[in-house]
């Protein structure tokens, strides 16, 4: 006979010494009943506060994905808008300074100029901000280099801004796109 098949007989032995007991004894079968009882309530109560505590994070995920939602409802259009943004830039720094000058289109130019300002105040009111890059260590979390340009600075320094980018909160909705310092050959 093995060692288990030892404690499995010795088990079911004990098992029935203590049937034939209660039986004779009603105050051990009361007991039993009792421990059986209080070992369901034991699990019922772990698992009615395992079920609360999944509830809780239920509700907190569905929380923090809406508020997420809510956040960054404006990712796309953002990014659409940008473009837009990009091209108004362009245009007012293509304008020479002898144009700036000139009565007639000094109007056109302050609101051309008023217009920029005013899509700066709606990103900055939507939580979209320009991502500061001129002069600084290139971070490949919000800088995109394209090119090395030999440089006096300090090599991965960013010298040329191509393209500006932008972070809507704390995510990155675009990367700038820079040129940076390598030492010169």
């Amino acid at each position: 006979m093995t060692e288990d098949e030892k404690i499995d007989t010795a088990t079911a032995n004990g098992e029935d010494l203590r049937a034939e007991t209660a039986e004779a004894a009603p105050e051990l079968a009361e007991h039993d009943r009792v421990a059986q009882l209080e070992a369901e309530l034991a699990e019922a109560k772990a698992a009615v506060m395992y079920a609360h505590a999944e509830a809780q994070n239920v509700r907190r995920r569905a929380e923090k994905e809406a508020a997420d939602t809510r956040a960054y409802a404006v990712t796309s259009f953002a990014r659409e808008i940008l473009s837009v943004a990009d091209n108004l830039a362009r245009g007012l720094s293509a304008i020479p300074a002898d144009l700036r000058d000139d009565d007639r289109l000094k109007g056109l130019i302050a609101g051309l100029e008023a217009t920029q300002r005013e899509l700066d105040a709606v990103f900055q009111r939507n939580g979209v901000t320009k991502i500061a890059a001129m002069g600084l260590p290139l971070d490949p979390n919000q800088h995109q280099a394209m090119l090395e340009i030999p440089s006096d600075q300090a090599p991965g320094t960013i010298v040329q801004e191509m393209q500006a980018g932008y972070m809507l909160r704390d995510r990155l909705l675009r990367p700038s796109l820079v040129g940076v310092a390598k030492k010169p050959d």
